[in-house]
């Protein structure tokens, strides 16, 4: 096997764990989005999800100072508007009008559910101690909504500088755990 240097400010690209989701705050009554993909499962019960939010997007002072948002799975159908939702501020721009998404009132937290995404996770901050340090937040999953009409959920997964990979062929193996 012959291996090659890889460049360093590459690797995300190789460890990114997990699809692109949607995250969405509200604050005074107005919704904003921000798509991200770096975020991490931490623990099963209660769930908490670790994320990454940096201190120089819109959403970073809102969810700091809100300490609860909704953590939204959209499918590659919605590949498009996840990619122009990244790519402009909600300090400018109403995201759910501008991207024609849908919001929906959320049952434990001000922040909205993204209707047309897969799965939603209403979420409040469980820890802050690594914000100012990493903008990392630890938040634990309140409730959880998912649109079983969707039977082969395809979501995507950023690779770096635009590309993405969509969810492909599931295989089931066998598993001592239960």
């Amino acid at each position: 096997m012959t291996k090659s240097p890889f460049p360093l400010s590459k690797v995300y690209g190789l460890l990114e764990p997990g699809p692109v989701v949607m995250l969405s705050t509200a604050r005074k009554g107005r919704p904003n989005i921000m798509t991200l993909s770096w975020h991490t499962m931490l623990e099963f019960e209660p769930p908490l999800v670790g994320c990454v939010v940096s201190n120089r997007n819109y959403s970073f002072n809102i969810l700091k100072t809100t300490r609860e948002c909704v953590i939204n799975i959209p499918t590659v159908e919605l590949a498009e508007k996840v990619v122009k939702c990244g790519n402009v501020s909600g300090r400018d721009t109403d995201k759910f009008a501008s991207l024609g998404l849908t919001p929906i009132a959320a049952s434990c937290v001000q922040a909205p559910l993204i209707d047309e995404c897969y799965a939603n996770l209403e979420c409040k901050v469980a820890d802050t101690r690594l914000v100012n340090k990493y903008n990392f937040f630890v938040l634990e999953v309140l409730k959880a909504w998912f649109d079983s009409s969707i039977t082969d959920p395809r979501t995507i997964h950023h690779l770096g500088e635009g590309v993405f990979k969509v969810d492909g062929e599931t295989i089931k193996l066998p598993s001592h755990m239960k």
